[in-house]
C-alpha cells in the first residue's frame, strides 16, 4: 500500500488536496485499527493530541509533524520514503559532469628505435 494509492484509483486524474487528505486519513485509520489501537492509545504513543489524530483520520488537515509521528508510532516509516525518494543518477547528468577535456592519445616509443 502506498501513501496516496495510485492514479488509477482516482480515475487517472491527479488527486486534489481534499481527496489526498481523505485518502491518507482512511489509510491511517485502517492501520490504527489493524494494530488494535484506539485513538487515545495511538495519540499517546505518537505524542500528539487526540484532536490532531482525529483531524488527520477525518481528512480535515494535519501538520507534517503529526503525520510523521503517527506513521512512526504505527511502524510505517517506509511511507516517508515514498514522499521523498532518494536521489537518482541520470545518465545524462553523468555525461555532463564528466571531464570536458578531450582524451589524447599517448604515443609510446617502439622498441628498437
Amino acid at each position: 500500500m502506498t501513501l496516496l494509492g495510485s492514479n488509477a484509483e482516482s480515475g487517472g486524474r491527479p488527486l486534489d488536496t481534499a481527496d489526498g487528505e481523505a485518502r491518507v486519513g482512511e489509510q491511517v485509520r485502517a492501520l490504527r485499527l489493524d494494530a488494535s489501537l484506539d485513538q487515545a492509545g495511538l495519540a499517546a504513543l505518537a505524542d500528539v493530541s487526540i484532536s490532531a489524530l482525529k483531524n488527520l483520520e477525518n481528512g480535515r488537515g494535519s501538520t507534517l509533524r503529526t503525520l510523521i509521528r503517527i506513521l512512526r508510532a504505527l511502524g510505517r516509516d517506509d511511507w516517508l520514503t515514498t514522499l521523498a525518494p532518494g536521489p537518482t543518477i541520470s545518465p545524462i547528468d553523468v555525461l555532463r559532469s564528466s571531464s570536458t577535456t578531450p582524451r589524447r592519445r599517448v604515443y609510446r616509443r617502439r622498441s628498437g628505435d
